[in-house]
């Protein structure tokens, strides 16, 4: 679609508003809106001026003047305002030079995409991520000097098996068991098939939606895999329309990764392969069906995996997830059955086009730009170096808890927080600098954010639990 494409479908589809979106650095979905009568030919070339100062990760006060130019292959029509809105994608530019701006995530994935190119290997990267999240009815929270707390609560907890509910019709999940009872246990079902239903309207291409394992509504809805860019804008989209949805229903919907305790948390397990003239670079005679590609890509992938992290998850509380011991896949190993392992070969299908490997650590708290540039990148390296995994990282097609001792011991973990995986990327940087994909002012701006606003905000604050545990010492 070009701009005058773009501009004649709002005109078709009766719009009267423009909404204008980027990314920020964290991953959050920004925007102002303008009237159609406002979009022409050029706005796609000069490109709508904003205040870059006030967004997270952008521009000093002093350099604040920025631009954002819309790509018109992502016009779609709002799904959720009052009046027929387009909706545009954008590009964040310099004013002046009309220069990509370095720190914007959108255009890092695309640089990571002209690599891939540019490196000979393959000429597309397709991701597919699956993101859980929860549906909850109620949430309330409070952090301040005197008072630290959160209170969530759905109609499917497993802990309103006594609530008085006028009447409590039961059928509520336990933990661990919400991966798949139909309704009644099941009281979203139709919620779900909504948010689907408005994902294909807007474009996305759905393979399924279920219940997941956690009690308290939590939640998969799948999409189907694409290029690393296109892929990102969709799960940008995605998240929209839970969340959105949900407030239709009067809930709230929730990526975080682990909003409760005692139960699953939610990731987002991220399918990827590479393919070079139509045809799949993944798939071949060695272990799993892999290729020697896709085993060098896996190499790269685990060796870089503590930096990786630093985008993949990239929540303080990621980490209240990644947990060994749980289902959680903490161990830096590859296999082909073992969903505890961090890259788990998916051997539902023996066609070649089917062939891809599913980097399980990551969670939809990321920016999605970001995390799959970086798992890209990571990939390429292994490839490019011929990292063989095979040995340091497995494969273990076993159950690694139940290991003797003295090969558990050998088994690497994922970092334990997100101060470990910051400084993980801190230093193991090479990968991401070393082709311009990543520059070291988006990554040190990056860690700096992360670590005033998250880590060292968290050490200041004690936790309920610690009142618990101390109050009476």
């Amino acid at each position: 679609m070009d701009a005058k494409e773009a501009i004649a479908l709002g005109t078709e589809r009766g719009a009267t508003m423009v909404d204008m979106r980027f990314v920020d650095m964290p991953g959050t979905w920004q925007h102002f809106t303008v009237p159609l009568r406002e979009l022409t030919e050029d706005v796609f070339r000069e490109g709508v001026g904003f205040d870059g100062s006030s967004v997270r990760g952008f521009q000093a006060i002093h350099e604040s003047d920025m631009l954002l130019i819309p790509d018109p292959n992502s016009a779609i029509m709002d799904p959720f305002t009052e009046q027929p809105t387009l909706n545009l994608v954008c590009n964040v530019v310099e004013p002046g030079s009309y220069r990509p701006y370095s720190r914007d995530p959108r255009y890092v994935a695309q640089k990571a995409e002209r690599y891939l190119l540019d490196s000979g290997i393959g000429d597309a990267a397709y991701f597919g991520p699956e993101a859980e999240f929860f549906l909850f009815d109620d949430v309330r929270y409070q952090s301040e000097q005197n008072i630290q707390y959160y209170a969530v609560d759905s109609v499917e907890g497993n802990w309103n098996t006594g609530r008085e509910e006028k009447p409590n019709l039961g059928y509520k999940i336990r933990n661990k068991e919400g991966y798949f009872p139909v309704p009644p246990h099941d009281t979203q079902q139709d919620i779900r098939t909504q948010m689907t239903l408005l994902m294909m309207q807007a474009g996305l291409s759905l393979e399924r939606h279920h219940h997941e394992v956690a009690t308290a509504g939590q939640n998969e809805i799948n999409f189907r895999f694409d290029t690393l860019t296109k892929t990102a804008d969709n799960m940008m989209l995605y998240k929209y329309i839970v969340k959105n949805v949900a407030r239709r229903h009067g809930k709230v919907a929730t990526f975080m990764p682990k909003p409760i305790f005692g139960d699953n948390g939610s990731g987002m397990h991220t399918h990827q392969s590479i393919w070079k003239g139509g045809q799949p670079l993944f798939s071949g005679g060695c272990y799993a069906g892999l290729s020697e590609t896709a085993l060098y890509y896996i190499g790269g992938l685990l060796t870089h995996a503590p930096a990786v992290l630093g985008f993949g998850a990239s929540a303080v509380n990621s980490y209240k997830r990644l947990v060994p011991g749980y289902e959680a896949p903490v161990n830096l190993v590859f296999s082909q059955r073992n969903r505890s392992a961090a890259v788990r070969i998916p051997t539902y299908s023996k066609s070649p086009k089917s062939m891809r490997i599913e980097f399980r650590p990551p969670d939809a708290a990321s920016n999605p730009y970001l995390a799959f540039a970086a798992m890209l990148l990571a990939g390429l390296d292994g490839i490019e170096r011929k990292i063989d995994p095979r040995g340091k990282f497995g494969p273990i097609d076993s159950n690694i808890y139940h290991l003797p001792p003295d090969e558990a011991a050998k088994v690497l973990s994922v970092p334990g927080s997100l101060a470990e995986s910051l400084e993980a990327l801190d230093t193991d940087r090479d990968f991401l600098t070393a082709n311009g994909v990543f520059t070291d002012d988006l990554l040190d701006t990056y860690i700096s954010y992360k670590t005033a606003v998250e880590i060292d905000e968290f050490r200041l604050r004690p936790t309920p639990y610690e009142y618990y545990l101390y109050f009476d010492v």
